[in-house]
């Protein structure tokens, strides 16, 4: 398929200057950018099926972690914010299972979306994972599953949602509760939402809508899915430098496998 057959190129001319710029202004201002429509219906049923014929193959793990990804530390308490866990349970396919044809593939390739990307979000250049799993992956939340409240360790996240369930999976977040260039992990902030003492805003969203979301300060969670009908959703990852690749224990603990 052509970049024009998959994105709705009239309705989101990612190759025009004012356009780009003008997204990248809301990226800035909002932390987040929602294009709704983003995919065109054709290139969304094939992403629909592709996902749904490889669902038997998803890689599915239940994990407990800290919202800010990182191991236990004895300088806090237990359930100090940085020790305290949240779950996060998942089904993942990998870049290797997402055929060369597929509008996902065709579309993180193409250099007008991966330029469009790099201009939004301030970037040299972009490219994929050199390794095999971690450039494309396509998420899956049944019933009962869910994103816990995490920070991101990346400065930006692309995510296309595929097929959305008939109740749950908000996808919920507070822009900039920390500020992790400058250390302060604000664990007040983070207690007052683990205790059920913040609102969180609520980020709208349906199939065929690419987000664009920067989470290294903001906190996030999808909530856990409350129908029978699963979540999934495509994550598209670029690096700002080639050659680079995750890490073999993360690959272990989000694919199943290296490779």
């Amino acid at each position: 398929m052509t970049i024009d057959a998959i994105i709705d190129i009239e309705r989101h001319p990612i190759t025009a200057p004012d356009f780009t710029a003008r997204c990248a202004a809301t990226l800035e201002d909002a932390g987040v950018l929602v294009l709704a429509d983003f995919i065109r219906p054709d290139a969304l049923r094939r992403m629909r099926d592709e996902a749904v014929t490889g669902e038997p193959e998803a890689y599915f793990c239940t994990q407990s972690h800290s919202v800010y990804l990182t191991p236990d530390t004895a300088d806090h308490a237990p359930h100090h914010p940085a020790n305290r866990k949240v779950v996060s349970s998942k089904g993942c396919i990998c870049d290797d299972v997402v055929d060369a044809r597929s509008p996902l593939r065709q579309m993180y390739d193409a250099p007008e979306f991966r330029a469009f990307v790099a201009a939004v979000t301030g970037q040299t250049a972009l490219h994929p994972y050199a390794d095999p799993l971690s450039s494309i992956n396509i998420h899956y939340a049944r019933r009962g599953q869910e994103l816990g409240w995490h920070f991101d360790n990346s400065s930006f996240a692309i995510t296309l949602l595929i097929k959305k369930p008939d109740a749950g999976s908000r996808f919920e977040y507070i822009k900039n509760l920390r500020d992790a260039a400058a250390g302060d992990m604000n664990y007040d902030g983070v207690a007052d939402l683990l205790d059920g003492k913040s609102t969180p805003q609520v980020l709208e969203m349906e199939p065929g809508a690419l987000v664009l979301f920067r989470g290294r300060d903001s906190i996030h969670r999808v909530s856990p899915n409350e129908s029978d009908t699963t979540r999934m959703l495509a994550v598209l990852a670029y690096n700002d430098a080639p050659g680079v690749s995750l890490s073999e224990n993360a690959r272990m603990t989000f694919y199943g496998r290296l490779d």
